[in-house]
């Protein structure tokens, strides 16, 4: 069952990081995809980036802490430039256009992964 469910948040996620105009290709859209797994589970782990999630893709994923940082920087630079407006205000209550500037890694992770705990529970 438990299996299932991240198979689900695993696939909810994957087409809201692609609606969001996230590439694939990227490696920071792996940690993307499953650190919003991991914030989907337990919500605590966004409170704590650098403490908690980053070293864990980083062991996960057989690499460093700040390069999975960058990644995923990097990954939602890109996502913010391309992606579609709509989902973003739908979001972050905010537009791009705005001024204001793209969300933090957190800010991101965690709205994501909001977003999947909320279709998950429909």
């Amino acid at each position: 069952m438990q299996d299932e469910m991240v198979k689900k948040a695993e696939k909810l996620a994957t087409q809201m990081l692609l609606d969001m105009g996230m590439p694939a290709h990227l490696k920071g859209y792996r940690y993307v995809r499953a650190a919003v797994v991991m914030v989907e589970e337990d919500m605590r782990v966004v409170g704590s980036v650098t403490k908690l999630l980053y070293p864990e893709l980083a062991k996960r994923y057989n690499t460093t802490d700040g390069k999975v940082e960058r990644a995923i920087r990097n990954a939602i630079e890109v996502s913010w430039e391309r992606g579609n407006r709509s989902t973003f205000e739908r979001l972050f209550g905010y537009c791009a256009e705005s001024g204001q500037g793209r969300p933090t890694n957190s800010e991101y992770i965690a709205a994501v992964a909001d977003a999947v705990r909320i279709q998950m529970n429909h």
